[in-house]
């Protein structure tokens, strides 16, 4: 075999170090949706900022074609009784809701036959609520669900397999006790103003300095949810988040609660088993901070880690957090839905991220980074000075990183440089291999990266059967080309 035949075997399928069995649906789709990571977008007609950026119907096909489960429309009274989305009270472009729907059922299902849940942020009127209502019901035809399933669900939401092709409309919802028109009025807008408060928090700071900065005098209205709107809510009825003690007595499974990372945060570290165990009952969306007006994102790991389903990041911006996002769901076929670990979904077993976690058994993970291979050439000509970073994200105990020694100037730079990781909870643990250019004492440029779930990384021959040892070997991201060949070595001791 050439040198050049060989390259093309270690960078073939056959090497690839994400297992190909786990390019396809392989985990129990037959769990209530609650048992899932669902992947999830924020303000997903949005292409850039949530200012002045552009809303367009091509960022929900790329959402959907990446495998997104959950997609966020932010729905305005239009022109001519035409409800559009945007990101209300900036300068963001409109598109009518008509057109984001017909994309949606064009889309929906061709990269996973598994739910589809549309999460309205709904600001109409309730003439314009109608009019959504008939737009869902008349486009989405046979693939909206309108009604419960037949068979009994004993207290827990449907399984991915039983929704199969179908789309989920999550939003408010009407009591069933309203007995008069008053009555129901003041419900509604008690509800409403907790909806305000919960759904709109993350945008407040960003929307409505454009309104002091213009004087504008406009006033937020209280939404009453229209009823045929609220019919087409089945299983995700969108509610307040109080406490998780007031969840457990008073939360029906059919309800989710939507909350912004900050508050998120503070509850996984002040109550991450009550987290955990709320998400074992309920579904959970978090939403980015509204301070986050270039549309970044926050690191989706923390709240992986107490079992939040819906973890919501904008989708048209790249970077670590998407990073992560992207490996974590190419798992099980790249279908949208990841079955948790069942250290998530244990009733008899407490478990809490944030505290240090003693097992019997600790995976120790050896990583030999041997060298690179046609690294690409920046602009100014001279080749890059690089080095690989290796990052563990998972529980705070488990996340760490470790680098290479840097390579000056070369296309094919040779580290063969050893790590060794020690990991408490590999089944939540993410691995991310990064290249960088070092630029400075202190500074670095980014120039590729690719990350797999712990569990996805493919198991090789044995090597010395008295240690235990299984060899790894990584294939390249093909964005980036040939980067590196390495080899990984996982121990498992006593």
């Amino acid at each position: 075999m050439t040198f050049e035949g060989f390259l093309r075997y270690m960078e073939s399928k056959d090497c690839s170090l994400f297992d190909q069995a786990h390019t396809s649906v392989y985990q129990d789709m037959d769990q209530p949706l609650t048992s899932y990571f669902i992947s999830s977008s924020h303000n997903t007609y949005l292409t850039g900022d949530q200012l002045v950026g552009k809303s367009h119907l091509d960022a929900y096909v790329c959402a959907l074609r990446k495998g997104c489960r959950c997609l966020e429309i932010d729905c305005w009274d239009g022109p001519d009784m035409e409800p559009v989305v945007y990101h209300g009270y900036t300068l963001t472009t409109k598109i009518f809701f008509k057109d984001v729907i017909t994309t949606v059922e064009q889309h929906a299902f061709e990269v996973s036959a598994y739910p589809v849940i549309l999460s309205l942020e709904n600001h109409c009127s309730q003439e314009q609520q109608e009019v959504i209502a008939q737009y869902l019901v008349s486009i989405l035809g046979d693939k909206l669900l309108r009604s419960p399933l037949d068979h009994p669900t004993t207290g827990e939401l449907p399984s991915p397999n039983d929704l199969k092709y179908k789309i989920l409309i999550k939003n408010k919802k009407l009591k069933p006790q309203i007995r008069t028109e008053a009555e129901r009025s003041v419900d509604e807008d008690e509800d409403e103003e907790e909806d305000i408060e919960e759904e709109e928090d993350h945008q407040t700071k960003s929307k409505f300095w454009f309104l002091r900065k213009a004087g504008s005098k406009t006033k937020k209205k209280k939404v009453v949810v229209a009823e045929a709107l609220s019919d087409l809510v089945i299983y995700t009825r969108s509610i307040k988040f109080n406490s998780f003690s007031h969840s457990k007595d008073n939360q029906n499974y059919f309800e989710n609660t939507s909350m912004a990372e900050k508050k998120a945060r503070k509850l996984v570290k002040a109550s991450g088993a009550d987290f955990v165990q709320h998400n074992q009952k309920f579904l959970s969306r978090i939403y980015p901070a509204g301070s986050r007006t270039a549309s970044s994102n926050y690191n989706p790991q923390e709240f992986w880690n107490v079992g939040s389903q819906l973890v919501a990041l904008n989708f048209q911006s790249l970077g670590f957090p998407m990073d992560l996002n992207d490996g974590r769901f190419q798992d099980n076929g790249g279908c949208g839905y990841i079955l948790k670990p069942g250290l998530l979904m244990s009733r008899e077993r407490s478990f809490d991220p944030s505290c240090s976690q003693r097992r019997l058994t600790t995976t120790h993970l050896l990583v030999k980074v041997i060298r690179g291979s046609n690294l690409p050439v920046p602009r100014g000509g001279k080749a890059l000075d690089a080095f690989v970073r290796v990052e563990i994200h998972g529980v705070p105990s488990d996340s760490c990183r470790k680098n290479t020694h840097t390579v000056k100037n070369s296309l094919n730079p040779y580290w063969n440089t050893e790590m060794i990781f020690s990991i408490s909870v590999p089944e939540l643990c993410l691995i991310r291999f990064c290249v960088r250019d070092q630029t400075g004492l202190l500074s670095s440029e980014f120039v590729g990266q690719y990350t797999l779930p712990f569990t996805s990384i493919k198991k090789g021959e044995p090597q010395r059967q008295k240690e235990k040892e299984e060899v790894y070997i990584i294939k390249p991201n093909p964005v980036w080309g040939s980067l590196f060949l390495s080899s990984f070595i996982t121990k498992s001791y006593e």
